[in-house]
Order: structure tokens, then C-alpha cells, then sequence
């Protein structure tokens, strides 16, 4: 989020109007919405990449060809 200093008036008049609704001050919903956007951005790094548990396994016939291609 922008910091304080970098708001136009129009944004920081709505950001004061959605503190006050909040009951925070503003300094305290720019923190707030700081952590939540840095959480999501974690959240849609992790969704993004597979786990390792759920990557496919070779099939049947995969794991024979890779066995006939290994040295005796």
C-alpha cells in the first residue's frame, strides 16, 4: 500500500473514512492492509507451485523403458 505521504487527497480521505468505520486509526489500516496484501502474495506463491507429494509417478510402462535403458 502506498505510504501516507504518497496518497492523493481522494485516497486518503477514503482511507480515513474506511479507518474510522474500522475503529482504527490510519496509520493502523495502512499496516493492516500492508500485512494482508503481503499474506496473499505468500498464499498465491505457494498455490502456484506444486508440492512434490503431488507430482504424477511414472506409469507401468514408463518405469520398464527406464529399466531397459539402465546398464546390467
Amino acid at each position: 500500500m502506498a505510504d501516507r505521504k504518497d496518497m492523493s487527497l481522494g485516497q486518503r480521505a477514503y482511507e480515513e473514512r474506511q479507518a474510522k468505520k474500522a475503529g482504527k486509526t490510519l496509520d493502523a489500516r495502512l499496516a493492516e492492509k500492508t500485512k494482508e496484501k503481503a499474506k496473499l502474495q505468500t498464499e498465491a506463491a505457494r498455490a502456484a507451485a506444486p508440492p512434490a507429494a503431488l507430482r504424477k509417478q511414472p506409469g507401468f510402462i514408463a518405469r520398464l523403458l527406464d529399466r531397459a535403458h539402465k546398464p546390467l
